[in-house]
């Protein structure tokens, strides 16, 4: 009987502990969702800053969006720069995606902004010329494949 009541205390302590511990797993899990969610928008804030501080690179960048062949060699270099750092962001938010990190939502909103980006004939061109750069999985990922043949919607129109 003493055994009996010993055994149920245990499961009486065990069981709130073990349900304590689950909640306290999910909130960490949250708390390191937003947290990744933030570096990721700090880290985008801080990419795009070239294209509003810089009038020069911002002038660099609008004819690189319309051809990357286009371009001499030193413009080249540096929108292939600008081009890699802003392909390794995305390529980082979709292995956050394909982890939990971020929420469908979230990775649907970066998807279409890549889909914009890649709609571009110089950004396009200058992923043909560069893509060996990136992960197979994310070359490979959904959006990346820009054979539908997209055109921009005119938002870097000269």
């Amino acid at each position: 009987m003493l055994t009996a009541i010993g055994q149920l205390a245990t499961v009486f302590v065990g069981v709130p502990s073990i349900i304590y511990f689950a909640i306290q797993l999910r909130e960490q899990n949250r708390e390191r969702r937003q947290s990744a969610v933030n570096a990721l928008t700090v880290q985008w804030g801080e990419l795009t800053k070239a294209l509003h501080e810089n009038a020069e690179f911002t002038a660099l960048y609008l004819r690189g969006v319309q051809s990357f062949h286009d371009l001499d060699a030193v413009s080249k270099l540096r929108f292939s720069a600008f081009q890699n750092r802003f392909f390794k962001n995305f390529e980082g938010m979709y292995y956050s995606r394909r982890e939990g990190i971020l929420t469908t939502d979230l990775w649907s909103e970066i998807e279409r902004t890549m889909s914009d980006f890649l709609a571009y004939d110089g950004v396009r061109q200058w992923w043909e010329t560069r893509k060996h750069w990136h992960t197979e999985a994310f070359v490979r990922c959904r959006r990346c494949d820009h054979s539908q043949g997209r055109e921009a919607d005119g938002l870097f129109d000269l």
